[in-house]
């Protein structure tokens, strides 16, 4: 019928930590691939070495659309600065 003998493995924790900033976007792209795929290193090396570089496509996509929606947010920030009157504010945005 069934196996009990079954076993899990439970990744370790990642923590991300930063001083006087956000994370940037390579660190939030880690963030991501860590919960979106795993590779496990019983693979056989031919599965596991396409799927590294599957990974790191991925992430670099996600790195890729993280720098625009940043740019993007700020965009958005700009204007809403220009609008009430804070170009001082807006221009310090602008620059980032």
């Amino acid at each position: 019928m069934f196996d009990s003998d079954s076993t899990t493995e439970i990744a370790s924790p990642f923590v991300f930590t930063s001083t006087n900033r956000g994370h940037s976007p390579e660190e939030m792209a880690e963030m991501a691939m860590n919960k979106i795929m795993t590779v496990s290193d019983d693979a056989p090396p031919v599965i596991r070495e396409q799927a590294l570089v599957y990974k790191a496509k991925l992430k670099e996509i996600l790195i890729f659309y993280m720098n625009r929606m940043a740019q993007s947010e700020r965009t958005t920030i700009w204007a809403l600065m220009q609008q009430q009157g804070h170009e001082d504010v807006a221009e310090i945005i602008r620059r980032l």
